[in-house]
């Protein structure tokens, strides 16, 4: 039986959900973590299934426009939160959150460009 060891050097923002690439089953893995980062409807769509790399593609679009949401909730929060009626431990709680948030959705962009970039890799492999 011949193995065949992948020298593939992952990046530390690498997912964990995603196997190495080269490994065996290792884009459906990808698939799978990708489907979980866009609105179900699209995760279903044949060309997303049958094109991970389209898929990764249109996750990169999605976390990004939820980077915007979460920097403009942020943003805005003292300002429009106090006119909710909300107490100003509630804003502050809030405003961390979305700190929290932005830094979180930050890490899956870089993720999310590592398993496109690897993906893209593997379509030009011959």
């Amino acid at each position: 039986m011949i193995m065949h060891l992948t020298t593939t050097r992952i990046s530390p923002d690498w997912p964990c959900q995603v196997k190495t690439p080269g490994s065996y089953d290792w884009e459906r893995s990808a698939a799978k973590w990708l489907r979980e980062l866009v609105p179900s409807r699209y995760a279903g769509y044949p060309v997303f299934v049958r094109h991970p790399v389209l898929l990764a593609r249109h996750a990169q679009i999605q976390v990004q426009n939820e980077i915007r949401v979460a920097r403009t909730a942020l943003q805005t929060a003292r300002a429009d939160l106090p006119g909710l009626g909300l107490h100003e431990g509630v804003i502050e709680h809030t405003i961390k959150l979305y700190a929290a948030e932005v830094m979180q959705l930050q890490h899956i962009a870089r993720s999310v460009r590592a398993v496109t970039q690897a993906l893209v890799e593997a379509n030009r492999q011959p």
